[in-house]
C-alpha cells in the first residue's frame, strides 16, 4: 500500500521534479534536494483532543434524551459515562485513521515545531551537510501537515539570507492548497537554482552529490 508521500506525486510528476532538479543544477554547484514525507510526527494528542471535543456535547445530549424516556432521569451521571465511553472510543479511532479529521485537531504551533525538527533531522540523516562546498539545500515538504521547510548548509547561509527562502516556502504552500503541488515544486526548484547560481556557479568538475528527489 502506498504512503501519502508516494501518492502525493504521480510517477510522471516525480520524473518531472527529478528533471527540474537536474536542469537547475546545470547552472549551479548547489545541491537541491526536494524531500516529500507523509508526516513529520504521529500527533497522538490530536485524536484525544478531537474525540473529547466531539464526545462531550454528544454524550450530554444523548444522556438527556435517553434518560428522559426512562426512570433513571436525564441527569444521571452513570448514564452520561456510558454514553461518553460508547461515543469516545469509536470517535478516537475514527479521527486517528481519517487523516483530514485528524488534521482538524492539530495544534498549529505543535505542527510547526514538529515539521521544523523533522526537517532538521532529515538534513543530517540525508547527509546534506557533507557536500564539498557546503552548498546543499533541503526542500522539505510534509504532506499531512501541509507545511514546507527549507534548510540550507553553512556555505549557503553565509552568503544568502534565510529570508530569501520564505517566498519559496509560501509559493509551495499555496500550490499545495490549490492542488497544483507539482507545478509549485518545480517553480520553487527553478527559483532556488536561479538564486544559487550567482554565488555557487557550476564548476567543470561538478558531480551530483545528493539525490534529486527523496520520498519517505
Amino acid at each position: 500500500m502506498q504512503t501519502r508521500a508516494e501518492r502525493f506525486l504521480t510517477p510522471e510528476e516525480q520524473k518531472r521534479i527529478n528533471q527540474c532538479v537536474h536542469d537547475a543544477e546545470m547552472q549551479t554547484s548547489g545541491e537541491i534536494v526536494p524531500m516529500i514525507v507523509s508526516e513529520s510526527h504521529s500527533y497522538p494528542l490530536a485524536p484525544i483532543i478531537g474525540a473529547t471535543f466531539i464526545t462531550l456535547p454528544t454524550a450530554l445530549l444523548a444522556a438527556r434524551l435517553i434518560g428522559s424516556h426512562f426512570w433513571i432521569g436525564p441527569d444521571n451521571m452513570w448514564l452520561f459515562l456510558v454514553c461518553f465511553i460508547s461515543i469516545a472510543i469509536p470517535a478516537f479511532y475514527t479521527i486517528k485513521r481519517v487523516f483530514w479529521l485528524k488534521r482538524l485537531f492539530l495544534l498549529p504551533k505543535r505542527a510547526e515545531e514538529e515539521v521544523r525538527e523533522a526537517a532538521l533531522g532529515a538534513f543530517y540523516t540525508e547527509k546534506l551537510y557533507k557536500t564539498k562546498a557546503e552548498n546543499g539545500i533541503l526542500l522539505y515538504i510534509s504532506v499531512f501537515e501541509r507545511r514546507v521547510w527549507i534548510l540550507a548548509d553553512a556555505g549557503i547561509n553565509q552568503r544568502i539570507s534565510h529570508e530569501r527562502w520564505l517566498e519559496i516556502v509560501a509559493l509551495i504552500t499555496e500550490g499545495i492548497k490549490k492542488h497544483r503541488h507539482c507545478d509549485a515544486i518545480c517553480e520553487a526548484i527553478t527559483q532556488i537554482g536561479a538564486i544559487l547560481k550567482d554565488d555557487f556557479p557550476i564548476e567543470q568538475d561538478d558531480v551530483n552529490e545528493l539525490h534529486n528527489l527523496i520520498i519517505r
